[in-house]
């Protein structure tokens, strides 16, 4: 469903990714891990067509990104892609945002207005619904965004650490049990980013773990856990990937800090 050949990508003379090729199934989930600043994001903007990478190619359902008009409608038809931090037209109400997102994608009115109903009550966005969403929180504004990922009916989501900005337990909790209602009805493809891997171990049929530009694990949790030799959670698992001397750095920490 979606495929990344030989990318690179870098920001002037800082390389992000680096001859990065990786192939997503279609109506899988695969969350992308590794601390900030080692490319999970500039890999889901290169995924999402906010980029053209220096070298390489992007294919989504077969089409090519960035190679014709119509390839590049063809893929954003059927594509959502979330940023960490999505602007919000400000006097727009929740309602009206979900429902203007709804039209862009071709998705029956009737069902759109039934549809946003039903997402503003899971998350307990029914009053301020109908507010103007310059008047929301952070929190509120991270729910309405999530909302209009699911509103759109896209079989592809890209999101871009969807569990973060002020996303309350309750809210998380909703979003993962969409999530997985999704893969197992077999009706969507997503790849989200995070840098916390407990947020999402229950969600991960597919964990790839990104470190400077470069994938260094890609396996189900069961198979990283093998690979790294760290049986406890996945946050261990990740630190032995990523950071391999974390481990001894804290207990040197420790031992200088309580002996002195």
């Amino acid at each position: 469903m979606i495929q990344l050949d030989n990318v690179t990508q870098h920001y002037g003379v800082r390389p992000i990714l680096i001859d990065l090729s990786l192939n997503i199934l279609e109506n899988e989930l695969a969350v992308v891990l590794g601390p900030n600043g080692m490319g999970k994001t500039t890999m889901l903007r290169v995924m999402a067509g906010v980029l053209a990478p220096q070298r390489g190619t992007v294919t989504i359902a077969g089409h090519q990104r960035r190679n014709s008009v119509e390839d590049e409608i063809a893929i954003r038809s059927q594509t959502v892609y979330l940023p960490d931090d999505v602007w919000l037209p400000g006097t727009m109400t929740g309602r009206e945002y979900l429902l203007h997102v709804a039209s862009l994608y071709g998705v029956d009115a009737l069902w759109a207005m039934e549809h946003a109903d039903q997402l503003l009550q899971l998350f307990q966005l029914v009053r301020e619904g109908d507010w103007p969403m310059r008047s929301y929180s952070s929190g509120q504004k991270k729910k309405i965004s999530l909302c209009s990922s699911v509103i759109s009916q896209a079989p592809i989501m890209l999101l871009d650490e969807p569990f973060s900005g002020g996303l309350d337990p309750a809210g998380i909790f909703a979003f993962k049990r969409i999530l997985q209602r999704l893969i197992q009805k077999q009706v969507a493809t997503v790849v989200l980013t995070t840098p916390v891997g407990e947020l999402v171990e229950e969600l991960a049929g597919r964990v790839i773990v990104v470190r400077h530009g470069r994938i260094a694990a890609d396996g189900s949790v069961a198979e990283l856990r093998r690979q790294s030799k760290a049986g406890g959670p996945l946050e261990e698992v990740l630190e032995q990937l990523v950071h391999p001397q974390l481990m001894e750095s804290i207990l040197a920490y420790f031992d200088v800090v309580e002996n002195r």
